[in-house]
Formats: C-alpha cells, sequence, structure tokens
C-alpha cells in the first residue's frame, strides 16, 4: 500500500528553520521531526540554506485554524453558508476558498495553507538581475576563484561612491544556492571554495592527537609578544597539503602580510629540506620565526633552524586556531588542489602562478588590500 504524503506544515518548518539557524545537522533535524531525511533536505535545498523571512499574514486572509474548521465542516456535510457564519466569514470567502482547493470532495486544510503560503510569496528582483555591469563583475571573480566576500570588499574599495556597484555577499550566496532566481549560472558553484549546495551551519569535532613526540620543540607559548601583534614581518606559519599517493605541498604564509609561497615536497621526509631551500631566498628582514603544528615532518626542526636563522615554535596539539592564517589560506588553496586528488603533477612553476594568484587577491582581514602590495610595503 502507498504511503501517503504528508506536507510539511507551517509549524514543523518553523522548527526546522529554528533547528537549522542553531546549527543542528539534517539528521538530528529530520529525527526530530520525526520526517525522512531527504524531505528534510528538500526543504532546506529549496532556499539554498538560506532561513525564509517571516511572512505576516494579513487579517483578511484565512488562518490555518480557519482552514482547520472548514475541512471538519466540509467533512460533516455542513454547507458553505453554515461554515462561514461559524467562522465569522462571507460565504463567498469560503466558496473560493474550497474551488481553489480542489472542491468539496479534494479539500485539505494542510495542502490549502502550503499553496495559500506560496502564493503569497511576492519574490523581488535581486540586484545582480537588474545590474549587467555588477553582474559580469561578480561572475568573474567567482571564475578567479575568489569568495563572494572578496568580491563584496572588493566592489566597496574599487567602485566607492557607485551604489549600483556594491552588494553584500550574502546576497552573491543566494543568487548562487537559489537557482531558481537565474541570475548567476550553477557552474559557477564549482568555483567556490566549499562545494556546498546550501548555507550550512558551523560544527566542530574533536580529533585524537597520536603523532609522536618531537624532541626539544619550543611551545608556542615560549613565542615572543612581538610576534602576536603582526606589526613585524618575517613570522610564517607552515603546513604540508597531503595529496593520495604520499605526495605533498608545503604551505607558508607570512602573518602580517598573508603572504604565501608554495613548495612543492616530494615526500613527508623532504618537507624540511625543501622548505629549507625556499627560506634562504628570503630577504633577512623575512626570516624572523616558522610556526608549525606538531607533525612528523618538522621531527628535524632544529636543523631548519640552523640553515635559515628562524626560530621554530609549536602549537599545542589540536590547536589549528594558533596557525590561524595558514589554516584560512590552505582552504583557499583547496580550491585549486581539493581533497583526494594527487598533487604530485604539479611543478614548482605551477605552484607559484598559483601563489601568486593568490597573491594578488583581496583579503577582508587586510581591509580588502592584497598580500602583494601589503608586503611590498613592509619591505619599504
Amino acid at each position: 500500500m502507498k504511503r501517503a504524503y504528508r506536507v510539511v506544515g507551517p509549524a514543523e518548518r518553523d522548527e526546522l528553520w529554528s533547528r537549522w539557524r542553531r546549527g543542528e545537522s539534517l539528521a538530528l533535524i529530520s529525527r526530530a521531526l520525526e520526517r525522512d531525511e531527504h524531505t528534510v533536505r528538500a526543504v532546506v535545498l529549496r532556499s539554498g540554506g538560506f532561513s525564509p523571512r517571516p511572512c505576516k499574514r494579513s487579517p483578511l486572509r484565512l488562518t490555518e485554524h480557519e482552514r482547520e474548521e472548514i475541512s471538519r465542516g466540509l467533512c460533516r456535510g455542513l454547507s458553505i453558508r453554515t461554515i462561514a457564519a461559524e467562522l465569522g466569514r462571507p460565504p463567498s470567502t469560503i466558496s473560493r476558498e474550497v474551488a481553489r482547493n480542489g472542491g468539496r470532495a479534494a479539500y485539505r486544510a494542510a495542502k490549502a495553507e502550503v499553496r495559500a503560503s506560496e502564493q503569497a510569496k511576492r519574490p523581488k528582483h535581486c540586484k545582480l538581475a537588474t545590474h549587467g555591469r555588477l553582474r559580469r563583475a561578480v561572475a568573474a571573480k567567482l571564475q578567479r576563484f575568489w569568495s563572494p566576500e572578496q568580491i563584496a570588499g572588493w566592489l566597496r574599495t574599487e567602485y566607492a561612491g557607485d551604489p549600483t556597484m556594491t552588494i553584500s555577499h550574502e546576497t552573491i550566496y543566494q543568487s548562487l544556492f537559489i537557482q531558481a532566481r537565474g541570475v548567476l549560472k550553477a557552474e559557477l558553484l564549482d568555483c567556490l571554495r566549499s562545494k556546498q549546495r546550501m548555507r550550512r551551519g558551523r560544527s566542530s569535532s574533536n580529533r585524537q592527537d597520536r603523532r609522536g613526540k618531537i624532541p626539544d620543540l619550543v611551545s608556542i607559548r615560549e613565542r615572543p609578544v612581538s610576534v602576536e601583534d603582526r606589526a613585524v614581518p618575517g613570522h610564517w606559519e607552515a603546513d604540508l597539503i597531503v595529496g593520495t599517493q604520499g605526495n605533498y605541498i608545503a604551505t607558508l604564509v607570512e602573518r602580517t602580510s598573508r603572504f604565501t609561497m608554495l613548495v612543492k615536497v616530494p615526500d613527508r621526509a623532504g618537507a624540511i629540506d625543501a622548505m629549507i631551500r625556499h627560506a634562504r631566498k628570503l630577504p633577512e628582514q623575512l626570516r624572523r620565526s616558522l610556526t608549525v603544528d606538531r607533525g612528523a615532518e618538522f621531527h628535524h626542526h632544529k636543523r631548519f633552524s640552523l640553515a635559515t636563522d628562524m626560530k621554530v615554535y609549536f602549537c599545542d596539539p589540536r590547536s589549528p586556531w594558533q596557525r590561524g592564517s595558514n589554516e584560512n589560506t590552505n582552504g583557499l588553496l583547496r580550491q585549486y588542489f581539493p581533497k583526494g586528488r594527487d598533487v604530485s603533477g604539479h611543478s614548482q612553476a605551477e605552484l607559484n602562478r598559483v601563489a601568486r594568484e593568490l597573491n594578488e587577491r583581496p583579503r577582508k582581514t587586510l581591509g580588502f588590500r592584497t598580500p602583494a602590495a601589503i608586503l611590498n610595503e613592509a619591505l619599504r
């Protein structure tokens, strides 16, 4: 026997979006609502993960309770005029309500309520739909892997005083995730750092630290306070991007400017030697310290310090936020080197090209200036 379809009612929708805004997963929400996860996902995807604005019902419109009373009255065989009198509504209002929702035999309060809510929407054309020049500028930057927030900040700086060329990053996300708008092409979704197709809450998970001990490490807690304020350039953070076939890319990020260097690494054991070669190319004033996690690739950190005259500091276990600049940059780099891919095929010249493109991208934390410009000013 085919199971009857149960419409997601307004009360359930309110609870669904309330839980979604709190960051609960689809699985948790579906269990709380006693609904199939696919049903909950369909509701969320329909609006791209954006919680819809609450609608205010006009007192002239029928309420959910009134529609339920209409349904009960029809089941009891009451006339339209009798139902209207019980509700204190004109008979014509009840008659039209029943007629537009299938007639006496097919009328259902829940479906009628959902249909009324959908028809009450008055979608407003977003700014990208009405400003072609702005739309083309946003699409061009997305194709260069700029994030919506970077694009919005760059537009405010580049076109200061021109309100037709400014837009919020949330509007860009909505134009991408809600494809019913038809403003930005769906292919541009692949240019986002995250491959999600809807807005999601943040979640965290705890992981055990199973790495071996590193000899003579110096904790980040012993790092000078002058490194924290980012006033003096030359303090770096480092990590490895891991490929699928035991190949790696070393990332070095300068804390003051967020300037990035990418280093081709043949294997984990060769990471230190590869970073030494690149660090030696830096001017002396840009070689002050290096902050890393407790990965096995940094076991020979003392050799790096002797070769570059840079002190090496180690983060606390399970504390990636202590290398926040590097973690953020690695997230940006996943647009170029997605997880689950072999990275051995990328030459050093190609890595330099990616680093240059990243260093010429405006950053919100820099006031939407580029890392390259900030580092050049610091060197001058």
